[in-house]
């Protein structure tokens, strides 16, 4: 059903990257593999929280529609990345909307199946914790960033998220459009303009969707010179 890069995933996920192997296995065998589309939405804020979910491939954007009417970016989630477990332990409704930005393979597995494994493996229980503890100190971290960060900092410090290497050079596609950059990074489209440009004198060069940036290192040192000491050691 799953293939070893997708097994991969799964395991490195939030979810069930502290489950031991053969509760892991009894969970996937009640799960359900899907793939949607680009713009397809997976839930609406206010819809009942039943399932849970980790993505096996693509972005997923989760919005939440303030008290104006404007669609509010909270997060893009990514391969690997786990979602909705809060809402659904609790029986509750999903707090926001989840939409696809890409074409994704994804597993959703419902809360009826978790709750019932949790009384019969109590470990189950301490992988949902720190699930949710884990979610909570990255939203912390990405308030802390919208508050603390430039505009061009925060950027920066998005960019080092999607590079492929540590240090030295690179070059990589961005994942989604800069609209919903700039919505997740908190900027309008002409602010993340800016920001592009300013980092320039950083070595960042972008092209369309396409980004070289000449030193990872530099550019980290750049952004981490204005966070907080002890927001560096929380994040660490």
């Amino acid at each position: 059903m799953f293939t070893e890069v997708e097994m991969g995933n799964i395991n490195k996920s939030l979810l069930f990257k502290d489950v031991p192997d053969d509760i892991t296995r009894n969970l996937l065998s009640h799960s359900n593999k899907r793939n949607i589309s680009r713009g397809q939405t997976l839930f609406i804020q206010g819809d009942s929280a039943d399932s849970m979910f980790v993505l096996l491939k693509g972005w997923v954007k989760l919005t939440r529609i303030s008290t104006s009417g404007e669609e509010v970016v909270l997060t893009v989630y990514s391969t690997g990345d786990s979602f909705g477990e809060a809402a659904a332990l609790r029986a509750g409704v999903y707090p926001v909307s989840a939409e696809a930005v890409s074409d994704c393979v994804l597993i959703s597995i419902k809360a009826s199946v978790i709750l019932k494994a949790l009384n019969t493996h109590p470990e189950l229980a301490v992988a949902m914790l720190s699930c949710t503890f884990q979610h909570l100190h990255e939203l912390v971290l990405q308030l802390e960033d919208m508050k603390a960060l430039s505009g061009a900092k925060r950027l920066a410090a998005f960019l080092i998220a999607l590079a492929p290497v540590d240090t030295g050079s690179c070059t990589f596609s961005l994942p989604y459009d800069k609209v919903l950059i700039a919505a997740r990074l908190g900027m309008k489209p002409e602010s993340l303009s800016r920001a592009f440009a300013r980092l320039r004198e950083s070595g960042v060069m972008v092209s369309r969707n396409h980004v070289a940036i000449a030193d990872i290192a530099g550019l980290h040192g750049y952004v981490e010179e204005e966070r907080p000491t002890g927001w560096k050691q929380l994040g660490a």
